[in-house]
């Protein structure tokens, strides 16, 4: 059809197609997409409007599931001394697993980690721009546990470019599928632990201890800061507090881990 002859009820067909399969979330991308194209049509003149833009509250919201997380200190401390004695599985999992409790970073920041980001001494892991959810380079302190967990594994993948290699593919790395199912192996549940809830975990334990700068944890997460100014100069104020988190917070989960 002629761009300048789809109107919104052409449009809304295919939508309704995926909403009639549950796929919400997939129907509200698409018309986004379709979106774009329009609004490139309309500032190269090809065509007038956007009929998206009618389509806004056409679509089905789709409820928002919050990854599930352990956000109590003895059910966390308890996933830690299962995690720090679980025996099967790879040491390439395990050791993903623990670091995740100790950097709660998202999955796939650290999965996809190469050996050339790591700085064992300035104590730095430099996450690129391109890994990140808010297309920035991040820094991480790391602690002296976290370094020791990394060197452990570096004598398994150090001649890999990736840090956690997929045993299936040569230049994969694991899968998020992998940690969860380890976890599921632990029996936790889907309802009660995911990889992606290290964060929450790790952001609730932080806050609660009242030891630390709410502003500090943020940073540490990685969240996005829409202040381009606020941003830059939280990176650097809260750098020397976030060095001394990292400490206390690898020292911390070493200390549930082990039962104390």
């Amino acid at each position: 059809m002629p761009i300048t002859e789809i109107k919104p009820v052409d449009i809304l067909v295919p939508l309704r197609r995926q909403e009639a399969r549950g796929n919400y979330e997939t129907a509200r991308r698409m018309r986004s997409s379709i979106g774009q194209v329009f609004r490139y049509a309309v500032a190269t003149a090809r065509a007038d409007h956007d009929p998206t833009f009618a389509l806004r509250d056409a679509l089905i919201t789709p409820k928002v599931q919050h990854m599930a997380a352990l956000t109590k200190r003895e059910d966390f401390a308890r996933l830690l001394q299962v995690i720090w004695t679980y025996e099967a599985g790879s040491e390439i999992t395990r050791s993903a697993l623990k670091l995740m409790a100790m950097l709660y970073t998202r999955p796939g920041e650290l999965r996809l980690a190469h050996w050339n980001e790591f700085d064992f001494e300035k104590r730095v892991w430099t996450l690129p721009e391109e890994r990140m959810k808010m297309r920035r380079p991040h820094h991480k302190p790391l602690a002296e546990p976290v370094i020791a967990i990394l060197k452990d594994l570096r004598s398994q993948t150090g001649s890999r470019v990736r840090v956690f290699p997929s045993l299936t593919g040569k230049d994969r790395s694991i899968s998020e599928n992998t940690m969860n199912q380890a976890l599921r192996r632990m029996s936790f549940t889907r309802e009660e632990m995911t990889s992606h809830g290290f964060r929450s975990s790790a952001s609730t334990l932080l806050n609660e201890s009242g030891l630390w700068n709410p502003d500090a944890i943020e940073a540490e997460l990685a969240h996005a800061d829409t202040n381009q100014v606020r941003r830059i100069y939280h990176r650097a104020l809260y750098w020397e507090e976030r060095v001394k988190m990292a400490d206390w917070w690898a020292d911390e989960v070493l200390t549930m881990a082990r039962g104390r």
